[in-house]
């Protein structure tokens, strides 16, 4: 039977073999590795997966569709899971040596991205995420101060995680051909990162922030802060930069000093 893509779930089935060769490769995966693939779609490169033999095997799919035809493909080979990934508690496949894989819907990638980071290392392990993603997206969360690109999700991606660009990828990889490039990203857990009482001030800090992104800092500080002055001495921040001037790591200090005054 032949599965037409869905568009409502943005679907793009990867069918170019050398690219999903390399995608795979890319996890570096030994008999050591749980390997955990959202959205399979079809299998294609589920079936190289495969071929590196996992310890444990768990794939996460949406379309029941799918579903159907996936047990057929590999029926007993891995433990196929017919839920949401935005929904489902991944706690019960944490494990240290866990690669996760996955070509994401391009309106909820940002999304689940963002639940990965959320999660406390001693909730939900993991040693990498092996990503796709539009490439548009891809450049805001690999860009750094002083580019257009820079915002919010390059502040928070890079937050607990090391990043690393593998390569684009042509629309003609994909049936059906999406109408923009792909980039392939690796994430990997940092072992030393800022803690934060609760990442949720971060994401709000950088709201301020980017909302006000034409202005100079000192307006998201006023916002933020009753003694702005207080703060700027304190981080020596220069008070005619806009918030795309500042380091990853100001906004990092911004927030834990936010967090020692709300409490």
């Amino acid at each position: 039977m032949k599965i037409i893509p869905k568009k409502s779930l943005g679907q793009n089935f990867l069918i170019d073999k050398d690219v999903i060769k390399k995608i795979c490769n890319s996890g570096n995966i030994t008999e050591n590795n749980n390997v955990l693939e959202i959205g399979p779609g079809t299998g294609n490169l589920t079936e190289f997966i495969l071929q590196k033999k996992p310890k444990k095997f768990h794939v996460i799919e949406k379309d029941e569709r799918l579903i159907n035809n996936l047990k057929k493909k590999f029926d007993k080979k891995l433990t196929i899971i017919n839920e949401d990934i935005l929904k489902y508690d991944l706690k019960s496949l944490s494990d240290k040596d866990l690669v996760i894989f996955g070509n994401l819907p391009y309106n909820i990638s940002s999304q689940i991205l963002a639940n990965f980071i959320y999660y406390s290392y001693s909730e939900f392990s993991y040693k990498k995420l092996v990503l796709m993603f539009q490439k548009e997206v891809a450049d805001r969360i690999l860009a750094e101060e002083n580019s257009k690109n820079y915002g919010r999700l390059s502040i928070f991606s890079s937050w607990k995680l090391n990043i690393k660009k593998i390569m684009d990828i042509n629309p003609s990889s994909f049936f059906p051909k999406p109408k923009v490039m792909s980039s392939l990203l690796i994430f990997e857990p940092k072992i030393n990162y800022v803690k934060f009482k609760n990442s949720k001030n971060l994401e709000h800090i950088t709201n301020v922030f980017f909302n006000q992104r034409r202005k100079m800092i000192k307006k998201p500080l006023n916002i933020l802060f009753k003694d702005t002055n207080k703060v700027i001495d304190e981080l020596n921040l220069d008070v005619n930069l806009r918030p795309q001037n500042l380091k990853k790591e100001t906004f990092y200090k911004i927030c834990l000093i936010y967090e020692k005054l709300i409490n």
